[in-house]
């Protein structure tokens, strides 16, 4: 008899993705803690450096954070693919695959956390 484990495999995306994710978020909130007199940082959709850099901390520390622990799962997963999608299609849109793979492969991870949801091991479904 072939068993199935959705729960399972959404627990380990949320917890591989989500807590890979939270490294970025951190190394970002250091930055921020640094001032916003020092900050150099990408600002791709014009919005300038400082806020551009909060929006980063927020979703990949913040909605890292509720993915890990299955919080409204697909808003957070939703959220970190438009930030996945940002990084590849324009901060590194005119660079090699070798740049752009990481973001990739953070985004498939996160499109198969929205569609599954955070399953039963999470705060909310």
């Amino acid at each position: 008899m072939k068993k199935s484990y959705p729960d399972i495999v959404a627990l380990i995306l949320r917890l591989g993705f989500g807590g890979a994710m939270l490294v970025h978020g951190v190394q970002k909130a250091e930055k921020l803690l640094g001032g916003f007199d020092k900050i150099k940082f990408a600002d791709p959709i014009g919005i300038g450096e400082p806020a551009t850099l909060v929006l980063a901390i927020f979703t990949e520390l913040i909605s890292a954070i509720a993915l890990v622990l299955g919080y409204y799962t697909r808003i957070a997963a939703a959220l970190l693919g438009v930030t996945m999608i940002v990084a590849m299609f324009i901060v590194h849109g005119g660079d090699s695959w070798a740049k752009k793979e990481l973001a990739a492969l953070y985004l498939i991870g996160y499109l198969a956390s929205f569609l599954m949801g955070g399953g039963k091991y999470s705060i909310t479904k």
